[in-house]
């Protein structure tokens, strides 16, 4: 007779858990959300928290469009393996590339500015790597076990310091 009490009591205080679990773990804590109509070229965006919620709504959202596009190509040594690639497009309602009409096009100051840059960055990086294979290198070479570790570190340290170094006076010469 004691068994029956002990599992009687113990399948009733487990359905009761049960469910004061299920009143405790309410899904209907946030606001319900009346959703806006949208179409193809409308979108909106809604941020709720238990205060309420703030829905921004636009109506004729043509400005950049995306297209996934899903390629599997053979790839590899003879083509033997797959090669799994995605590529996003974007586009406007008037089917252009990037944007505007005139974005992505650079001006001849642009151009002018960023060849000026890039040559003045090279030269800086081959006086750097110059300087540094001749002046700190040997000196670095001399430490036991890793001299040629950190004669190798010197050398492409000197050589980036001074590239950015050589392509901002470049740039500030072009008037840049």
């Amino acid at each position: 007779m004691f068994k029956w009490f002990v599992g009687t009591s113990a399948l009733l205080i487990g359905v009761a858990h049960i469910g004061v679990l299920g009143h405790l773990i309410q899904k209907d804590n946030l606001p319900n959300i009346a959703h806006p109509q949208v179409g193809d070229r409308s979108s909106y965006t809604v941020e709720a928290t238990r205060d309420g919620y703030t829905i921004r709504y636009r109506g004729d959202d043509p400005t950049v469009m995306t297209e996934q596009v899903h390629s599997n190509r053979p790839a590899g040594f003879l083509g033997t393996s797959r090669s799994n690639t995605t590529r996003i497009r974007e586009y406007t309602e008037a089917g252009q590339s990037g944007g505007a009409v005139d974005e992505g096009k650079l001006s001849a100051e642009e151009i002018a500015c960023i060849e000026a840059g890039g040559g003045g960055r090279s030269q800086g990086a081959i006086v750097g790597s110059s300087v540094s294979a001749g002046l700190i290198a040997p000196a670095l070479s001399g430490i036991p076990y890793v001299g040629w570790l950190a004669a190798g570190w010197a050398t492409l340290f000197a050589s980036e310091a001074v590239g950015n170094v050589g392509a901002e006076v470049a740039q500030m010469v072009e008037g840049c």
